[in-house]
């Protein structure tokens, strides 16, 4: 890190090797969720005995079983991934989680076939480990790459990759595995992964400084507005003043009410459409995608809007946040307790209250999720790690409780009791986060009797 210039910052014109890694990153959050949900669709018709010669008699209970396997692994290298993230980058942990995801991708067929359910578990736990990469490694690359000015839309644009990737595995599902059976799913999920790895070797990097293709103009200006001028230093993580960081825990609190609804809807979402609304299997996956398409296409809004308030002085950094959390947050809140009293056979409505749920939940990726970097931009890496560890040990239990809630799967009310759960937890954690909440950097961040200069976002942002 270096002493920052009080010299205007000039955006270089056009696009730049900024926006390529955003694109990089953006196609990789996409196929890791793709690979991250397939099963949700897979599985469907893996059961389904009419018209399928290759089909598993997979009780309810060992079905959420396969679901939350994926998260048995996901959770457990979620720190040391910070810390790799933070002392190595985040391009070769990014490469890592997508490459082996894939290969097991194509691998999981032959398991259920020859190893049954316990051998898909393997495979989706092992999946999980790698894929505990992604976000800690996603978190320090745009630490890195993107600029404070514009750090609300293209941090926005990768991270709605995964909801795009999610959309897209739902509608693509239901004909491929109509048109070639559900195999097909997992080969082609594999295949675009392997070839996403070849490029992001070529073309991926850590940093600016690291970048073989990028402008010194531009690498001047993302030093300079990351307030980074000078040679880049690593620092000892201090742990005890993280984990003692009441802000922080604010972001804990958050992370774990944002995944229990979203991993609640993405894993059961299917099951719900087939056995509530009586959706075949490509309707299921078409009316199972418009929620993460309308999570995708309102992302952009949120992101933007959010570089908007904050470049214009119209709210703080941490305001700003607490906003979108907010409409995050309890916007899903407010349509699950809607769809909780979807008429019966009222398909139309239940879609809407569903789309509703999910299309608002875009609003955190403006909330708590930049708070890891405005709280510690050289932790956070770290602070992703810990934040991750503890919100995906709430994506492993979610789906069992409504396994266990779910006794029969017909049963509308049963599912009312999961959706009135899942908007208590809603709730009540953005409270928590809008109570403790903040985006001012943290003295944490670099160590006292460094001579180094540091901006915090609140006031780089009245400055910008």
């Amino acid at each position: 890190m270096g002493v920052i210039t009080e010299q205007e910052n000039v955006r270089p014109t056009g696009l730049g090797v900024r926006h390529a890694q955003v694109a990089l990153l953006f196609f990789g959050m996409l196929f890791a969720y793709s690979m991250r949900v397939n099963m949700s669709v897979a599985i469907v018709d893996m059961t389904n005995s009419q018209n399928n010669n290759t089909h598993f008699d997979w009780q309810h209970s060992v079905q959420a079983i396969i679901l939350s396997s994926f998260f048995w692994g996901y959770v457990v290298l979620q720190v040391p991934a910070g810390e790799l993230a933070t002392r190595f980058g985040g391009k070769v942990l990014f490469i890592i989680s997508v490459s082996v995801n894939s290969l097991l991708s194509i691998v999981i067929p032959v398991a259920a076939t020859y190893g049954g359910w316990q051998l898909v578990c393997i495979c989706r736990v092992l999946q999980g480990l790698t894929q505990a990469f992604i976000y800690p490694g996603t978190h320090h690359l745009v630490s890195q790459w993107m600029p404070t000015e514009e750090k609300g839309l293209l941090a926005t644009i990768i991270y709605a990759g995964g909801q795009i990737g999610i959309a897209l595995q739902l509608i693509a599902s239901g004909f491929i595995a109509t048109s070639w059976g559900w195999q097909a799913i997992f080969y082609t999920n594999g295949g675009l992964g392997v070839i996403w790895t070849v490029i992001y070797i070529i073309y991926g990097a850590d940093s600016p400084e690291t970048s073989r293709l990028i402008k010194p103009e531009e690498v001047l200006y993302i030093q300079k507005s990351l307030g980074r001028v000078g040679q880049q230093k690593k620092y000892p993580t201090p742990w005890l003043k993280i984990l003692t960081s009441l802000p922080f825990w604010a972001i804990i609190v958050a992370h774990c009410g944002q995944n229990w609804g979203f991993y609640t809807l993405m894993t059961e979402m299917p099951t719900y459409m087939a056995k509530v609304l009586n959706v075949n299997l490509k309707n299921n996956g078409i009316l199972s995608s418009l929620p993460y398409l309308a999570m995708y296409l309102l992302s952009f809004v949120m992101g933007a809007m959010t570089d908007v308030i904050i470049r214009k002085n119209w709210l703080t950094v941490t305001n700003t946040r607490k906003l979108f959390n907010s409409i995050g947050l309890w916007g899903p809140a407010i349509a699950l307790i809607g769809l909780s009293y979807a008429p019966e056979d009222n398909m139309t409505y239940a879609v809407v209250m569903l789309t509703l749920a999910v299309g608002i939940n875009s609003g955190q990726f403006a909330g708590y999720l930049l708070v890891h970097i405005d709280l510690a931009p050289n932790f956070s890496a770290n602070l992703m790690g810990i934040t991750n560890f503890l919100a995906n040990i709430i994506s492993i239990i979610s789906p069992l409780v409504c396994g266990f809630i779910v006794q029969d799967e017909t049963e509308p009310h049963e599912w009312r009791k999961v959706f009135f759960v899942a908007s208590g937890v809603y709730f009540f954690t953005n409270l928590f986060f809008i109570l403790f909440g903040t985006s001012e950097r943290q003295t944490w961040n670099e160590p006292k009797d460094d001579d180094v200069e540091m901006k915090a976002p609140e006031k780089s942002a009245m400055e910008s």
